[in-house]
């Protein structure tokens, strides 16, 4: 520790500074709830769009929340004001949105705007916790490095980035870890008078923090998943608040928002285990008890270059975008299945016996999540989006094409939905029964794509192949719309017979003249829906 600055020099250097501790302690309380409540939050930093492991982390802490009768917080890191992408904090919200994973804190209100049915803007609400916005929380990090200094636990530090730099430079051709530490921190011990002249020459500090960490020692920090882990201890004086704006680290920021938010679980990717003793030493230094942390793994892919298991890439694979599940309309329900899937590799098996509905009815319990790579195969995507779908009525299954269409479709799309008593005919095929109800859905998109026969704009695109047009011929003759099944396939039969081939070749003439293609569902139906006119006026533009 280093000699504690005056109150008038801590004053000067940390203007925004507003309350002590036990002022912080008395504004934002220990949550009353019940015991086992769990406290989480999802902290994106609104830098770009959201990953896919950004949902899996959410859903994590939304489901953890939830299940113990606790709260669930959406909190944004906006504090790397470099990095930050306008629109970015609208996407994470909307998200959060679609997907069901609405939060506790903030209260928060979206209002469309503009000519696109997509475009909202939101506005929060503050709570008792304050505002979810790091940004708008500089009073409350001022504070508690104000306290840092004046206990001798922080510093004020006046290297340039030139400076910093040059030192990196050194360290590295010397074959030493990088970062201002021990001989290197230069500014450690400045005196009041010191500081002063610095500050009267114009120069603005960065606040970091006085460690006291020693790297030949161990420290021994406890995830929830992974259990006890030993790492070095941390001895560099890390930045806490940043001299170009006067906001927070990430390090800084966290420690003190999860304590004065009274987060309980932290659930984080395992890329920030080499941190993970930094922020435990910082928690112990303020003398807080620090929240539960879960590491958890990353979402992976096979590289179709290498063949070997990677990370999901921002840049190489489309899936790890969430808004392109959001544009193909796949079903979020599904999305959050298949995730929650990976998160408790039970859940498949106990809905499939019936003893989960959902996975709101399922318990996820810590030690269950995964700790090594899981693929994210999108083959197993597509399995529970169908069966998710095959679960829905029809009257539903048209609401969430037409919703979709409305938000995201084109001019053909939205064509198709104009006819709401058509479109649901068509849904409706092989729906009847509930032990054999098709399962050829996937997506929203992917729906209207496999329907797309029965609209004849779409249909008059399709290039028919070579048919059999006598068995066409002679099925127009007694073509009857008011046939039953049984009837329709006698005559099919017949035809059949009278040109000496399979039944099945004869109803195939038939099946690729009215829709183009040779695997559909039930024929039969398929006439039923599109009625009288329009097979009569198909089959008798193939035979033309």
């Amino acid at each position: 520790m280093r000699a504690s600055l005056s109150k008038s020099l801590i004053a000067r250097l940390l203007p925004d500074a507003k309350w002590t501790i036990m002022q912080l302690e008395e504004k934002y309380p220990t949550r009353n709830l019940p015991d086992g409540a769990m406290v989480t939050r999802f902290a994106p930093s609104p830098t770009g769009y959201m990953h896919i492991g950004g949902l899996y982390q959410m859903l994590i802490d939304y489901k953890l929340a939830k299940q113990s009768g606790g709260i669930f917080m959406l909190r944004i890191e906006d504090t790397d004001t470099k990095r930050e992408v306008t629109g970015a904090v609208e996407l994470i919200w909307d998200t959060a949105l679609k997907f069901g994973l609405k939060p506790d804190e903030p209260k928060m209100e979206g209002v469309i705007v503009g000519e696109q049915y997509n475009t909202r803007v939101y506005s929060f609400t503050n709570g008792e916790y304050g505002s979810h916005m790091q940004s708008m929380r500089k009073d409350i990090y001022h504070s508690v490095a104000a306290h840092l200094l004046e206990k001798g636990l922080a510093y004020p530090c006046f290297l340039t980035a030139e400076q910093m730099e040059e030192i990196r430079e050194n360290q590295k051709s010397a074959g030493m870890p990088t970062g201002i530490y021990g001989d290197f921190a230069r500014d450690r011990n400045l005196s009041e008078q010191e500081i002063l002249s610095h500050l009267d020459n114009g120069e603005v500090p960065s606040i970091r923090l006085y460690s006291t960490g020693d790297k030949d020692k161990k420290i021994f920090c406890k995830d929830a998943v992974r259990g006890s882990i030993a790492f070095p201890e941390n001895d560099e004086d890390i930045v806490l608040i940043k001299s170009s704006d006067g906001l927070p680290t990430y390090h800084f920021a966290h420690l003190i928002d999860d304590h004065f938010m009274r987060t309980t679980h932290v659930v984080r990717g395992e890329e920030w285990l080499p941190s993970f003793p930094l922020h435990i030493q910082m928690f112990k230094m303020m003398g807080w008890n620090a929240p539960v942390y879960v590491h958890t793994s990353t979402l992976d892919t096979i590289d179709s270059e290498t063949g070997k298991q990677r990370k999901l890439s921002k840049r190489k694979d489309p899936q790890a975008n969430v808004a392109q599940f959001i544009e193909t309309g796949w079903p979020t329900e599904a999305v959050l299945e298949y995730l929650f899937n990976i998160i408790a590799s039970g859940y498949e098996e106990a809905k499939l016996k019936g003893q989960a509905k959902s996975i709101w009815e399922y318990e996820l319990k810590l030690k269950k999540i995964p700790m090594s790579g899981a693929l994210f195969d999108m083959k197993k995507l597509e399995w529970w989006a169908k069966e998710f779908i095959a679960t829905l009525s029809v009257d539903e299954l048209v609401k969430r094409i037409t919703d979709w269409v409305n938000e995201y479709g084109d001019k053909n799309q939205k064509e198709q939905i104009k006819n709401q008593k058509y479109l649901k005919e068509i849904l409706s095929i092989e729906r009847d029964n509930p032990k054999r109800i098709r399962k050829d859905f996937i997506t929203w998109k992917q729906t209207l794509e496999e329907i797309s026969y029965f609209f004849d704009d779409e249909f008059s695109k399709i290039e028919i192949p070579n048919v059999n047009k006598d068995g066409l011929t002679e099925f127009l003759k007694t073509f009857d719309i008011e046939d039953d099944k049984d009837t329709w396939w006698n005559k099919i039969k017949d035809i059949a017979v009278n040109l000496g081939v399979q039944n099945g070749d004869a109803a195939m003439a038939l099946r690729v003249a009215l829709t183009g293609r040779t695997n559909t569902p039930d024929l039969y139906s398929i006439m039923q829906v599109m009625g009288n006119d329009r097979v009569r006026k198909r089959i008798e533009k193939c035979l033309k």
